[in-house]
């Protein structure tokens, strides 16, 4: 057996190894909280900033969003994410942290009333990660290449004490304002400090490449119906043609144009969902020129045209 072999078996023995009895009761008490905070199916905001709870007990397919960057904790079931072509699985075991923003979609299966997801979301600010990196000094993050701006990681049970304990706030509102942000900028140390750290890391620091690639999506995010010219977002983020192509499709699995396409769109979807637009129109707002190619490009994205697919949306509602 060759050493990567034996890494990735490691890698995988690691994940799939049960919680011990401490953290499987940490794990229960996190789930009990979830359930009393979702009376139904849905995402709920909650009394502390960027913290989020969600219960789900249907199945559906894949789902595409643009998720923004947090960290994601299953205290029940299973979810399946796909970035382009890859999959990600998290569960008790597991967590995900998504590290830039990018369009995803999500999975749920074998799940019922009985036995619903239960997750919790915490928003993470890049710009809380350069603060806290600025105050701690350095911290022996090691410098990698720049992986996927999405990743899976071994629960431990410092991680899940901390948020443990900034759900149980919830049951104290009059502690929230001063320990809330304590136990945000643990988590977030926490995550620094973990074996995939240094993914947050490269993005908060400033002229890192990881932070250009960063500031490259977000200019995205913001002019996505705009004409796309690849030689202006390199002068954007002072990078050279090559090295944006190399660097974005490594965080996000596409390329620049196939990221500003899913962004395009999801939005229209969402226009012609929420504010009841023709599919012409939505195309022609979001940058598109061509309703064929509108069209052609949904379809491929949703498994169906416009009409069709906004029909099965609100059956399903």
């Amino acid at each position: 057996m060759s050493s990567l072999d034996r890494f990735l078996q490691e890698q995988l023995q690691e994940q799939l190894a049960p919680l011990d009895d401490p953290m499987e009761q940490q794990r229960a008490e996190l789930a009990a909280i979830i359930r009393r905070t979702t009376a139904e199916d849905g995402n709920y905001a909650t009394a502390i900033d960027s913290l989020f709870m969600s219960r789900h007990s249907q199945n559906h397919e894949f789902a595409p969003v643009l998720a923004q960057p947090a960290l994601c904790i299953m205290a029940q079931g299973r979810k399946e994410v796909r970035l382009a072509d890859e999959l990600f699985n998290y569960d008790p075991l597991n967590y995900l942290v998504v590290s830039v923003s990018m369009p995803l979609s999500g999975r749920i299966v074998n799940v019922s009333a009985e036995e619903p997801i239960l997750a919790v979301r915490l928003d993470i600010d890049p710009a809380e990660i350069s603060a806290l990196i600025a105050d701690a000094g350095p911290m022996g993050v090691p410098a990698r290449p720049t992986g996927r701006g999405l990743y899976v990681e071994r629960l431990d049970s410092a991680m899940l004490d901390a948020v443990l304990r900034l759900a149980r706030l919830l049951d104290t509102p009059k502690d929230i304002a001063m320990l809330a942000p304590l136990i945000r900028r643990e988590i977030l140390y926490r995550l620094l400090r973990s074996k995939q750290g240094h993914r947050l890391y490269e993005i908060a620091v400033a002229n890192s490449q990881s932070h250009r690639i960063s500031q490259a999506i977000k200019w995205l995010n913001g002019n996505f119906e705009q004409p796309l010219r690849i030689d202006d977002l390199a002068k954007e983020v002072n990078l050279s043609v090559s090295t944006l192509h190399h660097r974005f499709k490594a965080m996000t699995a596409m390329s620049p144009l196939q990221y500003q396409k899913q962004l395009r769109l999801q939005e229209a979807r969402r226009l012609m969902l929420a504010e009841g637009l023709e599919a012409s129109a939505a195309g022609y707002r979001v940058g598109y020129e061509s309703p064929s190619q509108f069209s052609r490009e949904y379809s491929r994205l949703f498994g169906a045209p416009p009409l069709r697919d906004l029909a099965r949306l609100r059956l399903s509602v």
